[in-house]
């Protein structure tokens, strides 16, 4: 292995801590969901800006809507680790590439393969695991957001895809701005502490800004399935530190839906790098 390629493969497992972060440090700001967001996209901002050195090359059609999923992405995900467990929060936004093969028929014209609806049909299983899990407890609208927030990064990937741009940094920066903008009139009513400012600092600069800068240094370099280090590594690492920290735990059942979806999106990856390299080498060979 090649010292830029493990360098990368460092990067991407670095990007997958601090993005697992989030859950805890969110747990740990006693402000409206919003403002959370608003105020970690602003820091992100800056430190995003700081590495980028350049304004935004252009503005078009896909690139705002994209940002406008993300805006949605984040003010979702945040509400629902306010209303449901970390855990149940991140598994179910973990259903985003789910989502994404139902919309790309419609958006970008791409059918829906058997191994695609096979995947479908477990992570809905997995799904409904969780309500089940979470029947009276509470927990239900905060579920239904974050399966919202799936949808919402899939339209995030779609948007990404329609404009032809390999890195989501610039959609991501944008997204963020436009999460501080709307944020803005509900930021005059936090009540600062200082766990709540280091909290959010820490979200903004590491959790959000330095793990972009991170993840867009690492994706160029390594293979499909070295970059799912990611999706598993941060929704397991996700509730472990809200446990340790808050003592919050998930039900039996949001676990064993959560392990359904995990292995499911990570079976699906797999197999479909697997079969994009028999096309390559079929096309060498003919």
């Amino acid at each position: 292995m090649d010292k830029l390629r493990k360098k990368s493969i460092i990067y991407i497992i670095i990007t997958a801590v601090l993005w697992s972060m989030g859950g805890l440090f969110i747990k740990l700001i006693d402000w409206n969901p919003i403002a959370i967001a608003g105020a970690r996209s602003g820091i992100a901002s800056i430190v995003m800006f700081a590495y980028l050195r350049k304004p935004i090359k252009q503005f078009n059609k896909n690139k705002v809507l994209g940002a406008l999923s993300y805006v949605t992405l984040v003010f979702l995900f945040v509400s629902a680790n306010k209303l449901t467990t970390s855990a149940n929060a991140i598994l179910l936004q973990f259903t985003a590439p789910i989502w994404v093969a139902l919309l790309s028929f419609w958006f970008l014209k791409e059918r829906p393969v058997k191994s695609d609806w096979i995947a479908i049909v477990a992570v809905m299983l997995g799904m409904v695991l969780f309500f089940i899990g979470d029947l009276g407890t509470g927990n239900m609208f905060g579920n239904f957001l974050a399966v919202l927030s799936g949808v919402a990064m899939a339209f995030m990937v779609i948007f990404l895809k329609l404009q032809g741009d390999s890195s989501p940094v610039e959609m991501t920066l944008l997204g963020n701005i436009f999460t501080f903008l709307l944020a803005i009139p509900f930021l005059f009513f936090i009540r600062p502490t200082w766990q709540s400012i280091v909290s959010i600092l820490i979200l903004g600069v590491f959790q959000l800004g330095i793990s972009y800068i991170f993840y867009t240094l690492a994706i160029n370099h390594v293979s499909a399935v070295e970059a799912i280090i990611i999706p598993i590594i941060e929704p397991l690492l996700n509730p472990v530190w809200v446990f340790l920290v808050t003592k919050e735990a998930p039900s039996s059942y949001a676990l064993l839906g959560g392990l359904l979806v995990i292995s499911t999106v990570i079976a699906k990856v797999i197999y479909q790098e697997i079969q994009n390299k028999k096309i390559a080498l079929e096309k060498v060979f003919e």
